[in-house]
């Protein structure tokens, strides 16, 4: 399936094509327009839009379209819940202090398109970093060993 979003991927435009890839859609294949070209790609290339308007998963309703996604697929991974919480918070105006990942996440996507050339590229780099927080969120989860809030020291 085609998905469709806006260009300049960060945190959010990053944390669903790893969620689709991932948890829903593992042959999925990734556009990125212009933001008022997601709806008539939508259309034209019977693809899913996401985060913008007229997209399927618009980013509305003061949800991300990552947490969208979860829902509506019925996804019932408790680690996705928490990751979508993080997700929600960095990416979401005003809910930055929501999760104390919040803040680390939005730095590292704001970096993204100062180390890579396009949408792509950052895809297949900074999937490995929501693998690494989804890898850490469910070792902490099965092993109740690691802090369950990372605190500034």
């Amino acid at each position: 399936m085609k998905w469709v979003t806006r260009r300049q991927i960060r945190v959010n435009r990053v944390a669903t094509p790893w969620l689709i890839q991932r948890f829903v859609d593992r042959e999925a294949e990734f556009l990125f327009v212009e933001p008022d070209q997601v709806a008539e790609v939508q259309q034209s290339h019977h693809a899913i839009g996401f985060d913008a308007p007229g997209a399927k998963y618009a980013h509305d309703k003061g949800i991300t379209s990552f947490e969208q996604i979860i829902q509506d697929y019925e996804l019932t991974d408790s680690v996705l819940a928490e990751l979508a919480q993080i997700v929600h918070a960095a990416d979401i105006p005003g809910a930055i202090d929501q999760r104390p990942e919040a803040s680390g996440l939005k730095a590292i996507s704001h970096g993204f398109p100062l180390v890579t050339t396009n949408d792509h590229e950052t895809l297949q780099k900074a999937f490995f970093i929501y693998d690494a927080l989804y890898a850490y969120l469910q070792a902490r989860e099965s092993a109740s060993i690691l802090p369950k809030s990372v605190g500034v020291g």
